[in-house]
């Protein structure tokens, strides 16, 4: 279970991190402004998502030690998810057309995370063994 963690953990990680790309591209040309009708949240939400990237790819080292960065990313995910799905069924209400698909990608990637949320006791051997160790001399 320990490596399935990991790789699942690491593969949102990148999948964050990899969202530079679009950010980087949107704030080059300045595409939040002048194409995207002044949506100055989309880039700042990209931003957070790339940061959490980072720190989920530190978490797939050691799960254990960063377990609540591994929990906090999965209840990110699912309350997006369900921000998301309500404003997509008040846009369906306006017949206002709208997909589903972020509300399915982060609802996965929500579940998928809190599936592998590292259990407490496995935290707490973790912290228990670092708090042990003696201190190193110089």
């Amino acid at each position: 279970m320990r490596r399935v963690r990991q790789v699942v953990v690491a593969l949102v990680g990148l999948f964050y991190v990899a969202l530079l790309y679009p950010l980087v591209t949107d704030l080059w040309h300045s595409k939040w402004l002048v194409q995207m009708q002044d949506n100055e949240c989309e880039p700042m939400f990209i931003t957070f998502l790339v940061t959490l990237g980072l720190f989920l790819l530190l978490a797939a080292l050691k799960p254990a030690k960063y377990r609540l960065v591994i929990a906090f990313a999965a209840w990110h995910g699912l309350a997006h998810s369900a921000t998301m799905l309500i404003q997509s069924m008040e846009t369906a209400i306006h017949k206002v057309p709208r997909g589903y698909d972020d509300v399915i990608l982060f609802g996965v990637i929500g579940i998928a995370l809190l599936l592998v949320v590292p259990p407490a006791e496995e935290a707490k051997a973790v912290v228990q063994s670092h708090t042990s160790e003696p201190f190193l001399s110089t």
